[in-house]
């Protein structure tokens, strides 16, 4: 099914000021993305899209493909819905949504939320990994419990499921699971999620996926392998930066083939 990629980048970020604008491996944060996702080749185009003329201008620089988008969007999901109904973008039978700060995207987590919408599981999806028993109790690391049929049951900022009781931990392993900030959509559920109103349960939690899970639009959940985190702080920053050089190295000592197109299906 033709998948267009979209990209939101606003320069709005408290934690990281100009976050799209600050550099990794020496080129703004948006353009790597960009990179990264048109070099996975799961979607069949990809685009920036973005309410600052000076992301705008980064792009252009770089050859990358941008849109400017209105600046009154509450969400990337909004922007995101923009873009899909420009005329230019019809015929997508699935937009996907990878965050700005995701340099390093898995082509798993990509495929796998593509592939939930793909296959008629559910009209959004999107994707997680086994989290880090570490990593329960984090406010900014999103947790996610499925039912068997690997829909979402909830999301949250708090441990869930809970243990009440240590000795049930090896039940908890298997439903313990970290959301991947990306989303894959049906162009009617993603028409659908930003025309309706905000949520009592997202505004409580701070986390929009809750609306349309509260008003019943089903979410698919591929579970991954493990991935890289995104970019929030000047801590990630730098820690991007290392891993990027680290990365850069081990390609030039080992060259890893591109992926095939027949590869993403």
């Amino acid at each position: 099914m033709p998948v267009l990629a979209v990209i939101p980048a606003r320069l709005g970020a408290t934690r990281l000021p100009r976050k799209p604008l600050r550099l990794l491996g020496g080129v703004p944060l948006v353009v790597r993305v960009y990179q990264r996702v048109s070099a996975l080749r799961v979607a069949e185009r990809c685009v920036v899209a973005t309410d600052s003329a000076e992301v705008m201008a980064a792009c252009a620089a770089h050859d990358v493909p941008a849109v400017m988008t209105a600046a009154s969007h509450p969400s990337g999901t909004d922007r995101v819905a923009e873009v899909a109904r420009r005329p230019e973008y019809q015929g997508f039978q699935v937009i996907l949504n990878v965050q700005g700060d995701e340099p390093f995207v898995s082509r798993r987590a990509l495929l796998g939320a593509v592939r939930i919408v793909a296959e008629g599981l559910a009209p959004i999806g999107t994707a997680a990994v086994p989290i880090d028993a570490l990593l329960l109790n984090r406010a900014d690391v999103v947790k996610v419990v499925r039912t068997d049929a690997g829909h979402a049951l909830y999301f949250s900022r708090a441990p869930i499921p809970f243990l009440r009781e240590a000795a049930d931990s090896e039940l908890l392993a298997p439903f313990a699971l970290q959301h991947v900030g990306v989303y894959a959509y049906a162009p009617a559920a993603l028409a659908k999620w930003v025309s309706l109103p905000p949520h009592p349960l997202e505004l409580i939690e701070r986390l929009e996926q809750l609306r349309p899970l509260a008003h019943g639009i089903p979410i698919g959940v591929a579970e991954v392998d493990a991935v890289e985190g995104g970019i929030d702080t000047e801590d990630d920053l730098a820690r991007a930066n290392a891993h990027w050089m680290i990365q850069n190295a081990m390609t030039e000592q080992f060259p890893i083939p591109t992926p095939s197109l027949r590869d993403a299906r």
